[in-house]
C-alpha cells in the first residue's frame, strides 16, 4: 500500500512538473516565438493568454511588444562646411517580426549592435552633405532681432535654410527604416540628442561669441552716450529759455514796481516838500554819518542847515 501511494505520488509530481513546464502566460506586452532544439516552431504567439507547448522540448523565447530605446555613443563628424562636430543620437524602435528578430540577432542586445551600425552611418552621410546652419535649424524664422540689427555692419541677412534639421532627421529615419525589416524589428523615430562643437573649435567659437557681445556692448553703449547727450543739450536749451523768460518777467515787474514807487515818491513830495526835504536829509544823515565820523563842515553848508537850528 505504501509503495502504491508512493508511486502515485512521483506520478503526480511528474504530471505537475510536466504541466508546470508545458504552459505559460503571455503578457499584453510580450509576444513569443516557440523553438524546438533553436529551431523556429510555428507560428508567433502574439496574442495574451494562457498557452501551451511541448514541456522539455519546446521553449517559449519572449519579446516586447512595447516601443524600445536605443542611444549612440557621440561621434565626432565634419559638416560639409568643415566644422567638426559632436553628434549624439538616439532612437526609438520596435519588434515586428518577432520571428525575423530571433533568426537574425536572437536578443536586444543584437539587436542595439545593428543599429549602431544602421543609424550612426546614416547620420554620418547625412552631416556630412549638409551645412552646420542647417542641422540647427529647421526654418527661416528671424531670431535675436537685436542682435541682427546690431550686426548690420557684417551680417546683413541670417543664412538662408533650404532642407533644415526637420527635413533632414525626417530622411535619416526614412533611410534607416529601410535596412531594418530584415531584422524583423522597425525603427519608429530618430532625434539628435545633442550637437556641439568638438573642444578646440568650442573654445574659438565662445571667443568669438565674446568678441561680438564686447563689440555689440559698445554699439549700446555709444549710441546710449549720444542719447544721454542730445537729452542734455535739449535740457540746457529749455532751462536756459525757462531763465530768460524769468529774467524778463523779474525786470519787468521790477520795471514797473519802481514806477509805481517813484510815482508814490512824486506824489509825497508834491504833498509837503519841506518835510519830504526834511526826510530826506534825516536819512542822508543816518546813511552817511557814525560814531566815528569827523566831519568839517562850514555853518552855511546845506548839510549843516538842519543841526544849525538845534537849539
Amino acid at each position: 500500500m505504501k509503495t502504491r501511494n508512493v508511486i502515485i505520488g512521483i506520478v503526480v509530481f511528474i504530471l505537475f512538473i510536466i504541466i508546470l513546464n508545458g504552459f505559460y502566460v503571455v503578457n499584453e506586452t510580450e509576444q513569443v516565438v516557440i523553438t524546438m532544439f533553436g529551431k523556429p516552431v510555428g507560428n508567433p504567439i502574439v496574442k495574451a493568454g494562457l498557452h501551451w507547448k511541448t514541456p522539455f522540448i519546446q521553449k517559449a523565447n519572449f519579446f516586447e511588444k512595447r516601443i524600445l530605446t536605443w542611444d549612440g555613443d557621440p561621434n565626432q563628424i565634419p559638416t560639409k562646411d568643415k566644422k567638426y562636430i559632436w553628434v549624439d543620437v538616439t532612437a526609438r524602435w520596435k519588434i515586428v517580426d518577432p520571428l525575423k528578430f530571433l533568426q537574425s540577432v536572437t536578443t536586444e542586445t543584437g539587436a542595439h549592435s545593428k543599429l549602431d551600425n544602421i543609424v550612426n552611418s546614416v547620420i554620418r552621410d547625412h552631416v556630412s552633405e549638409n551645412l552646420l546652419v542647417e542641422l540647427i535649424r529647421s526654418s527661416n524664422r528671424e531670431f535675436e532681432s537685436v542682435v541682427l540689427e546690431v550686426q548690420e555692419d557684417s551680417v546683413t541677412a541670417v543664412e538662408n535654410i533650404k532642407v533644415g534639421r526637420g527635413s533632414i532627421i525626417q530622411e535619416v529615419l526614412e533611410e534607416a527604416k529601410t535596412s531594418t525589416p530584415q531584422f524583423g524589428i522597425e525603427v519608429v523615430d530618430v532625434r539628435l540628442k545633442r550637437i556641439n562643437y568638438v573642444e578646440d573649435v568650442r573654445e574659438k567659437v565662445y571667443e568669438r561669441m565674446i568678441s561680438e557681445r564686447k563689440r555689440i556692448a559698445a554699439k549700446y553703449r555709444s549710441e546710449g552716450n549720444g542719447r544721454m547727450a542730445e537729452i542734455e543739450g535739449k535740457r540746457d536749451k529749455e532751462l536756459q529759455q525757462i531763465r530768460s523768460q524769468a529774467y524778463k518777467t523779474a525786470e519787468e515787474i521790477k520795471g514797473v514796481a519802481d514806477a509805481k514807487a517813484t510815482g508814490i515818491y512824486a506824489s509825497a513830495y508834491n504833498r509837503d516838500p519841506s518835510f519830504y526835504s526834511f526826510l530826506k536829509t534825516l536819512a542822508t544823515y543816518k546813511e552817511t554819518v557814525d560814531s566815528t565820523t569827523v566831519m568839517i563842515l562850514s555853518t552855511k553848508s546845506d548839510y549843516y542847515k538842519l543841526l544849525n537850528k538845534i537849539e
